[in-house]
């Protein structure tokens, strides 16, 4: 049986998976994330070490990076983790003994959503909205590498007269901050047509600058999209000109697990075809 291995490195807990060549989950673990390096690739080894299935054909990685190097697989900065400088591609490399691809964890999330859909749509943009803010874009089934790796850290707008980035006033740590509850307790629309005018920043940035023909939704607070996404569209919809046309929101299908989904799909598109290890 032909295996992968998904690994979904959140700021909080790392997500280990085996899945077999349809993407079905075989197994999985799941541990602390440490803010110590050294301390995470020993945790990371024990978790692996308690697998049952070890013969996987390569790996993918998704990571909370804003500042990644591709060419030498090393991540340089991160948003919630205080890790600088690691060189994950190769350590990963020695310790799985497989080809291991990694990418930034919106996008693979991104690429995840975006399969589910490609019958449908060639542009999928996909954001999640949890602590802080993340976002890819995933074309005829290939992730843009090159839009998003900042995340909505990086993104400048306006907010009560000065620039600052729209993670710092719509995000899930955001809203907590401001409404004192989280997503999941806040059902009163007046409180969520106040984070929607938020949230509309945003989204006709990204929606300026990636032309997408869907806008999928993830993250804690996109679990609780029903609530708001009539507000959300109705609010873009008045935006739209004819230079700049609104595409429709969707919820992630499968916004818990979307990361080690899309590890799985990435290391399949570019490992199919290598020799098993």
């Amino acid at each position: 049986m032909v295996m992968y291995l998904g690994v979904d490195i959140g700021g909080t807990k790392t997500l280990v998976a085996v899945l077999d060549d349809n993407g079905v989950i075989l197994e999985s673990r799941k541990f602390p994330t440490s803010h110590d390096y050294h301390h995470f690739t020993l945790e990371l080894r024990h978790a692996l070490a308690h697998l049952s299935k070890h013969d996987w054909k390569a790996a993918g990685v998704g990571l909370p990076t804003s500042l990644f190097d591709r060419e030498e697989g090393v991540a340089k900065l991160f948003g919630n983790l205080p890790w600088r400088n690691v060189h994950i591609q190769s350590d990963i490399e020695r310790l799985l003994r497989c080809p291991v691809v990694v990418e930034n964890d919106a996008k693979m999330a991104s690429l995840s959503e975006a399969m589910l859909v490609r019958n449908r749509y060639d542009r999928v943009l996909y954001v999640t909205i949890s602590t802080g803010i993340g976002y890819g874009l995933t074309v005829n089934g290939e992730i843009e590498t090159n839009i998003g790796d900042g995340g909505g850290r990086t993104m400048l707008l306006p907010h009560h007269g000065k620039l600052v980035p729209w993670e710092s006033f719509a995000s899930g740590r955001a809203i907590v901050e401001r409404y004192g509850k989280l997503a999941m307790d806040i059902h009163d629309q007046r409180t969520w047509q106040s984070i929607v005018h938020d949230l509309k920043l945003g989204f006709l940035e990204l929606i300026a600058i990636t032309q997408p023909d869907v806008i999928i939704i993830g993250g804690s607070v996109g679990t609780y999209f029903e609530r708001y996404s009539k507000l959300l569209a109705a609010e873009l919809k008045a935006c739209e000109t004819p230079s700049l046309k609104i595409p429709p929101l969707r919820q992630a299908q499968r916004p818990e697990q979307a990361v080690v989904y899309g590890c799985y799909d990435l290391a399949k598109q570019k490992f199919s075809h290598a020799r098993s290890h």
